[in-house]
C-alpha cells in the first residue's frame, strides 16, 4: 500500500485541491445563490414585499427559514453520529479515500438534484439539502485527517491556509462564472447547482489521483462496525490524557455553535433583515467576504506564528464577539451590512484554517488519524447542530432572525473565556 510521504509538494497540492473542488458548496449552495432562492420559492410576495414566509412539512407549519435551518442540523447530527465509526472502520482497514469519494459523491449528485427543488414537493427538496450537507461534511471529517500525515507540525498551519485559501478562490470563480450566467444571458439559478456538482467532483479526481487511501492500522478481523466502536472507545480514553486537547476541544465545541451558523444563515439573515439589499448586491457582498477569506486564512497563520495558536484563535474570537454585538444593534442599512461582510470574511478564514491545525498540532504521535479527527469534527458538528437549531428555535418562537444573535454572541464569548484555560504546556491529565 502507497505510503504518505510529508512534505511532498505534490501530494500537498493534490490535498488542498479538495478545497478548490467542494468549497463550491458551501458558497453557491449554502451562502449565497440557493438560499436567495429558497426564499424567493417559499414566500409569498406582494408588491415586493413578502407577505407569508410560512411553509407546511408533513402537516407541521414552519417559517421557511426555521425549517432550513432545522433540516441542516439534521444533516450535522447524522454525519455526528456516523463519522466515528467510518473513521474507525477507515483506519483498520486503510480505506479513508473511498470514504472520502463516497461522501464526495452524496453530495455532489445531491447538489444536482436541487435542480428539481419545488416548494409543492418540499420534502423531497429537503432530502436534497440533508443529502448535499452530510456529502459535503462527511467527506471532509476524512480529507481533515489526511493533513497530520502530508505534512510536518511546523507547516500545518500554512498547508492548512493554503487549502482554505483555494477554496476560497476556486468556489468565488465558480460563483462569478453563475453569476454572469444568470445576469448577462439570463440563465435559470436552478443550472447552477448542476455546476456544483460538476465542478466538485471533477475537480475532486485532481485530489483522488494523488492520494492514497491511507495507513492500514491493523488487519480488520471479525466485524468492523464493533471495531470502529472499539476505536471510537480507545480514542476517548486516549483524550482524556491530554489536557491541552480536552481543554481545546471544549473551546471548539462552543464556539463552533457561531461560526458555522453565521455561515450557514448570513444571506438568508440580509434577506429578511436589512432593508433595500439587492440580491445582485448581496450576492456581490459574498464574493467580498470570499476575497477578504482568503487574505485572512493567510494572515491569521502568519499572527499564529507570531504569537501562538491559541492566542491567535483568542484574536479571532474576540473580533467574532464584535461582529455579533455590532450586527444586533446597528446593521439595518445595506452599507452597515458590507462592513460586516468585510470583517467576516477576515476572520472566517482564520479561524476555520487555525481550528484545523491547532487539533493536528496538538494530537499525539498516532497512525489512526482518522479516528482522532473524527472527535474534532464530531465536537464541530455537535456544535453547529446546537447553534442551528438555537437559531431557528429562536426565530420560530420570537419571529424574528435578529434576536437569534444574541445566542450567537452568547457561544463566542463562553469559547472566548475557555480558551485562555488553556494550558501552555502538556504537563497534566
Amino acid at each position: 500500500m502507497a505510503q504518505l510521504q510529508k512534505g511532498d509538494k505534490r501530494l500537498i497540492n493534490a490535498w488542498t485541491f479538495y478545497d478548490w473542488a467542494n468549497s463550491s458548496y458551501p458558497l453557491v449552495i449554502t451562502t449565497a445563490i440557493f438560499p436567495i432562492f429558497y426564499e424567493a420559492h417559499t414566500s409569498i410576495k406582494e408588491g415586493g414585499k413578502v407577505i407569508s414566509d410560512k411553509v407546511s412539512l408533513f402537516g407541521v407549519e414552519f417559517i421557511n427559514t426555521e425549517l432550513y435551518s432545522y433540516v441542516v442540523a439534521l444533516s450535522f447530527v447524522i454525519v455526528s453520529l456516523s463519522s466515528p465509526i467510518l473513521s474507525g472502520i477507515a483506519d483498520y482497514s486503510g480505506s479513508k479515500k473511498r470514504f472520502m469519494q463516497f461522501f464526495c459523491w452524496l453530495g455532489s449528485l445531491s447538489c444536482a438534484s436541487l435542480f428539481f427543488f419545488d416548494k409543492d414537493n418540499l420534502g423531497l427538496g429537503m432530502v436534497s439539502i440533508l443529502l448535499a450537507s452530510v456529502g459535503f461534511w462527511g467527506s471532509l471529517v476524512f480529507y481533515n485527517a489526511y493533513l497530520p500525515e502530508i505534512a510536518e507540525p511546523a507547516d500545518h498551519d500554512r498547508v492548512s491556509a493554503k487549502g482554505f485559501g483555494m477554496g476560497y478562490f476556486g468556489s468565488a470563480i465558480l460563483l462569478i462564472l453563475n453569476l454572469i450566467a444568470i445576469k448577462g444571458f439570463g440563465m435559470d439559478a436552478r443550472y447552477s447547482f448542476i455546476s456544483v456538482a460538476v465542478w466538485w467532483i471533477g475537480f475532486a479526481q485532481i485530489t483522488f489521483a494523488r492520494l492514497p487511501n491511507g495507513t492500514k492500522v491493523n488487519a480488520a478481523s471479525g466485524s468492523v462496525i464493533s471495531k470502529g466502536f472499539r476505536e471510537l472507545y480507545k480514542v476517548w480514553n486516549q483524550l482524556k490524557e491530554y489536557k491541552q486537547l480536552k481543554r481545546y476541544l471544549i473551546a471548539f465545541f462552543i464556539y463552533s455553535m457561531g461560526v458555522q451558523t453565521v455561515m450557514l444563515m448570513a444571506v438568508l439573515f440580509a434577506k429578511k433583515e436589512i432593508a433595500g439589499l439587492e440580491d445582485g448586491n448581496l450576492i456581490v457582498s459574498v464574493l467580498l467576504i470570499q476575497f477578504v477569506g482568503i487574505a485572512g486564512s493567510y494572515l491569521f497563520s502568519k499572527l499564529s506564528n507570531r504569537i501562538g495558536n491559541i492566542k491567535a484563535l483568542g484574536v479571532s474570537l474576540f473580533i467574532w464577539i464584535g461582529i455579533c454585538i455590532g450586527t444586533y444593534a446597528f446593521v439595518y442599512t445595506p452599507n452597515a451590512f458590507y462592513v460586516v461582510a468585510c470583517s467576516v470574511g477576515l476572520v472566517m478564514g482564520g479561524i476555520q484554517s487555525l481550528s484545523r491545525s491547532t487539533y493536528s498540532k496538538l494530537l499525539p504521535a498516532t497512525e489512526d488519524n482518522a479516528s482522532f479527527f473524527s472527535f474534532y469534527d464530531v465536537c464541530e458538528k455537535i456544535g453547529i447542530v446546537v447553534g442551528m437549531l438555537s437559531f431557528g428555535a429562536i426565530e420560530g418562537i420570537t419571529g424574528g432572525m435578529r434576536n437569534s444573535i444574541l445566542a450567537l454572541i452568547t457561544f463566542f464569548i463562553i469559547g472566548f473565556l475557555v480558551l485562555l484555560t488553556i494550558p501552555k504546556t502538556e504537563n497534566v491529565k
